[in-house]
């Protein structure tokens, strides 16, 4: 069988070193004897796994003193409910910037809660991000809601935007500890783990204090974060393994360099693929804007910029007979996209961009 390297969307990849990890403490975690997935939440031993997460998210994003480190189950979905719950009751309306699908899907959920402001024109197709001095902010607003990186789009932001004063919140869902952030920045950080920082089933909530405390009272107590940091993430049965699996990913990045080193991973594998493609002298198309352009999710299409169907079947089935795998575009935009989150290295890539110019140099005319 030929190696496989996979450059899904998520659930994406996972350290190599991080699953031999796994294999050893599965059925005695901790010296316990038992395996995690059957040790108590209530038990000393799950109470040091979650302060110890919470140590190593702190210690990574030099998050400050005066934030809330929250792990809750309902992915980043579940935190576009949260957040409106949470957050809206300030004014009862909240500024969206919708760059790609996810934003616009946390858009329409907030709208269910409050009023929402969309900042910048409706559009239909995702390829940049306006410059900030067009956006219509409401100096009214809750909070400014953002999506640093748009995994299905590919559209990364690479500024933190002045929201003059007006809370700012992120989902990093799928840019997470992919480089180093000023945390002081956001009021509100969130993200889903199973891109960047572990499996599927937790989401990592980061918090300022004086946000707390003014949730809506319709707002169930598993969304809310004042109820889940005053239980310290252990309201009820909380996702452990998928809190354990993502503090053992946290780990690894320490142990590789941390977020510095893998920001210069992310520059340099992203740089491999976007500069095949843009030699490529269009045979290759990347949609996105160049200052926008992500370094998590490459999105591309093959033989002119609607691509050419089926030239890119060729190109995937091509692809999965040399163990390159999940390069399929989202359903909703088509076309290839290449996840290069920090767990794929810069040889899967290499094999990437070397069958990508291969794939060319047979079907250049």
């Amino acid at each position: 069988m030929v190696k496989i390297h996979n450059f899904g969307a998520g659930p994406a990849k996972l350290p190599e070193e991080v699953y031999d990890i796994i294999k050893n403490e599965l059925t005695n975690f901790d010296g316990t004897g038992i395996s995690l997935l059957e040790t108590s939440h209530r038990s000393q031993t799950y109470f040091k796994l979650n302060a110890e997460v919470q140590d190593i998210v702190r210690r990574l994003l030099n998050v400050p003193s005066n934030y809330k480190i929250l792990f809750m189950a309902g992915g980043g979905q579940g935190q576009f409910a949260a957040v409106p719950l949470n957050l809206i009751s300030r004014t009862g309306t909240a500024d969206y910037v919708v760059t790609g699908t996810w934003s616009d899907k946390a858009a329409k959920e907030a709208k269910k809660y409050g009023k929402v402001n969309l900042v910048i024109p409706p559009t239909d197709r995702y390829v940049g991000i306006p410059d900030p001095s067009t956006w219509n902010l409401d100096p009214n607003a809750s909070y400014v809601h953002i999506c640093t990186n748009e995994t299905v789009h590919g559209v990364e932001f690479d500024f933190i935007p002045d929201t003059k004063g007006v809370p700012l919140v992120a989902d990093m869902s799928s840019n997470f500890m992919s480089k180093k952030i000023d945390v002081s920045k956001f009021g509100v950080i969130y993200g889903g783990a199973q891109k960047n920082i572990g499996t599927s089933g937790v989401a990592l909530v980061i918090v300022r204090e004086d946000l707390l405390n003014q949730a809506l009272p319709i707002c169930p107590s598993i969304l809310d974060w004042t109820v889940t940091a005053k239980n310290d993430s252990i309201l009820n049965t909380p996702p452990m393994f998928a809190i354990y699996v993502m503090g053992r990913v946290l780990q690894w990045i320490e142990r590789k360099g941390g977020l510095d080193k893998m920001a210069e991973l992310a520059t340099k594998k992203s740089s491999l693929i976007y500069n095949v493609i843009e030699q490529s002298n269009g045979f290759y198309y990347a949609p996105v804007a160049k200052n926008a352009r992500s370094k998590m999710n490459v999105p591309f299409r093959i033989g002119s910029s609607e691509g050419d169907e089926a030239l890119e079947k060729e190109f995937l089935k091509g692809a999965e007979a040399q163990g390159l795998i999940q390069l399929k575009g989202h359903r909703m935009v088509g076309g290839i996209r290449a996840s290069i989150y920090n767990a794929v290295t810069i040889e899967e890539v290499e094999t990437l961009v070397n069958y990508m110019k291969e794939f060319h140099k047979k079907h250049s005319k």
